[in-house]
């Protein structure tokens, strides 16, 4: 099994575990967490961020970001940015209990979570979060940093840019393109392109 530290402490963190542990591949080393000490869910919390720094061989070590992204991206995409130059590793991580059809490509980092669909032909970037339930269509395409949350609906050729957050319950047409750095309210129904940098409530 390869080892692997989880990098945030909180309630996404929960989610994430689960999906870890379903997938039989990784052995838990435990978290990292700049707030907290002792242990979160069982496993120990091996320290901050400066745990990671003083870890000599990076390369043997596998690390998932397991907090949320709703508003910032730059945190996470940040410092994704910052452990990957280190040398560290980011698995894509898929739920067992996901359904992903073959000729999906997915990047370094994106956690595919319980009961996501992603159909054929879709491409899903670096450091994504495909949470609970959400459905990629076929042909879609999302971007790096983005959070496609729970329930989304992102049907045929849709394309989300980078650093983006589409909120629970959200259907986008088919063809729609979003761009980067956008934020999307929950239960929104999108049937036209959104510009860069929107922030739709």
């Amino acid at each position: 099994m390869k080892k692997i530290i989880l990098v945030g402490a909180g309630g996404h963190a929960k989610s994430c575990l689960d999906v870890i542990k379903s997938t039989k591949k990784f052995k838990i080393l435990g978290f990292i967490d700049n707030t907290q000490k002792g242990y979160f869910e069982k496993y120990k919390i091996l320290g901050g961020d400066d745990y990671l720094e003083k870890i000599k061989d990076k390369k043997k070590f596998n690390l998932a970001l397991t907090f949320g992204q709703i508003k910032n991206y730059r945190k996470k995409a940040s410092l994704f940015s910052k452990l990957a130059k280190l040398g560290f590793r980011f698995p894509s991580i898929i739920s067992k209990n996901a359904i992903v059809s073959n000729g999906v490509s997915f990047s370094d980092g994106t956690i595919v979570f319980n009961g996501a669909i992603v159909n054929r032909g879709s491409t899903i970037g670096k450091n994504c979060i495909i949470n609970s339930g959400a459905l990629i269509e076929h042909d879609a395409i999302v971007g790096n940093n983005t959070h496609i949350a729970t329930k989304v609906i992102l049907n045929g050729s849709v394309r989300v840019g980078n650093n983006t957050f589409v909120g629970s319950g959200c259907i986008v047409k088919e063809g729609v393109v979003i761009g980067n750095n956008c934020v999307i309210g929950m239960g929104k129904l999108i049937k036209k392109n959104i510009k860069n940098n929107s922030f739709i409530k």
